[in-house]
Order: C-alpha cells, then structure tokens, then sequence
C-alpha cells in the first residue's frame, strides 16, 4: 500500500498532532533541567512550575499599583485594537476586491495602486504612522489596515474574477444590472473566501499590532513583551507568547466554525 494512500483515523490523527507538542515540551522540560542544575537563578528556561506561579500573578492577582489583572487587561487592549483593524480591513477589502474582480474599468484603475501598496512593507511605515496619526490608538489600528486589507483585496479579486463567465452571461440574459450580478451573483460567492482570507491574515495582524504596541502603548500583549524584555522575564515571555497563539487558534477556529455554518455549500468543493 503506498502512504499516500493511507488514511488515519479520527484517534491515529488526534495522537500524531499531540505528538509534535509533546516532544516539544520534553526538549523544554530536559533543557530546562539541564540550565536550572548548572545555575538555580538561570532565567532563560525557567521551570514550569515557576511559568504556573507567574501565570497565576499575572492573571489571578489584582496588580498592587493598579489594581487591575495585568493579562485580562492587555488581552483586552490588544484584542480591541485588533478587532478594529481587522473590522475595517475586511469591509475595505470587500468592497475594493468585489468591485475589482467584476468591473474591468475598475481593475484597471485600482488593481495597479492594491497591488503596488500590498508590497511595501508595513513594518516601514510605522514611524510615519506614529508622526502623521499620533502615539494613539489610530496608528495602531492603520498599521494593521494597511498591512491586511490589500492582500485580501487581492485574493478577493482573483476569486471574483475567477468565477465561470457563464454565471455573468446567463444573470446579463436575465436582464440583472452589474450591480445586481454583483449581489446577487458574484458576492454570495466570494464570501466563504473572505473568511479564508481573514484566517490567513490573523498572524500577520498580530505581527502589527505587537510591532505597534512594542513602541508606544501603555498596556497590550505586545507592550508587556516588550516591557520585561530588559529584565529577561521569560517566565512571563513564554507564557504570554503561548496565550498570543492560543488566541491566534481559537479565532481561527472561530471563523472557520462560521464559514461551515455560513456557508456550507462551499465545503462540497473542497
């Protein structure tokens, strides 16, 4: 039998994608052994019981300065600002993809600038952000604008324009306006990829925001990375890094639970 033939099982798959955090958490405990027995006060792979403890501070007990519980409140920072970014990027990618994708007027126009702006590095322009918009939230969110929507812009036009020609012919036949083949035909259609699309875009939207925090903010995942960086803090390094994921995957499973609930003609095509 040949292995590309070979299926697993819900048990065998659910073991084999275990498998690689467990040996990842072995090499981590091992390592951190082997540092904690040459030096007790090593700092950069601290024990777990010690990542517990700080996870407990941070989360648990009310800061003594502010009073506030220092990981909901930077969660909630960074996924308000996050949130915005994203809100905006996919609304503007929507309109700037469907109207790409279908009218060739408007590709000719847009798709040169989407595409030129969709290679320059946002990470560039953070500094001219911070001067034009302010220290504030606005910069923040426009760095996450402008370094998701023209990706997805993009892939909505290819997938708008991707659509069999017969579909736009047969709604002309019926007399339907472009804007009615638009809604009617063209968006309905897209929509499921657009939900693809924001997946895809979670990790470099998270990228931004933590770029953006890192430089001014005064709470946020990315600020207190940046914060205790200097005092090699990994015990509160590690374990906000891992919550960063954690929030990355339960969004993605998110959206991917809404687009099979949404829209679950579209998994007949994969």
């Amino acid at each position: 039998m040949r292995l590309v033939n070979i299926r697993p099982d819900r048990t065998v798959r659910l073991m084999l994608g275990l498998l690689p955090f467990l040996l990842l958490v072995m090499a981590y405990v091992i390592g951190s052994a082997a540092r904690l027995a040459e030096n007790p006060n090593d700092k950069l792979l601290p024990a777990l019981s010690t990542l517990a403890q700080t996870i407990n501070t941070l989360a648990f007990v009310p800061d003594a300065r502010t009073g506030n519980y220092i990981l909901w409140t930077d969660t909630l920072a960074s996924l308000t600002r996050l949130a915005w970014g994203l809100g905006i990027s996919t609304a503007s990618a929507l309109v700037i993809g469907l109207v790409t994708g279908i009218l060739p007027v408007a590709r000719a126009a847009l798709a040169p600038v989407v595409t030129f702006v969709s290679m320059v590095p946002p990470l560039a322009l953070l500094p001219i952000l911070f001067i034009v918009l302010g220290l504030g939230e606005v910069s923040k969110i426009a760095l996450i604008v402008i370094g998701v929507t023209p990706i997805m812009a993009r892939d909505l036009a290819l997938a708008a324009a991707a659509l069999p020609r017969e579909q736009i012919v047969k709604a002309e036949t019926l007399s339907a306006s472009s804007w009615l083949i638009a809604y009617r035909v063209v968006l309905p259609q897209i929509l499921p990829r657009l939900i693809d699309s924001l997946r895809l875009q979670l990790g470099p939207a998270f990228l931004f925001l933590i770029a953006a925090e890192a430089i001014s903010a005064d709470a946020g995942l990315g600020y207190r990375i940046f914060l205790v960086r200097r005092y090699l803090a990994m015990d509160v390094i590690f374990p906000y890094v891992a919550w960063i994921t954690l929030l990355s995957v339960l969004i993605d499973i998110g959206l991917s639970t809404l687009r099979r609930r949404l829209f679950p003609w579209s998994e007949m095509a994969r």
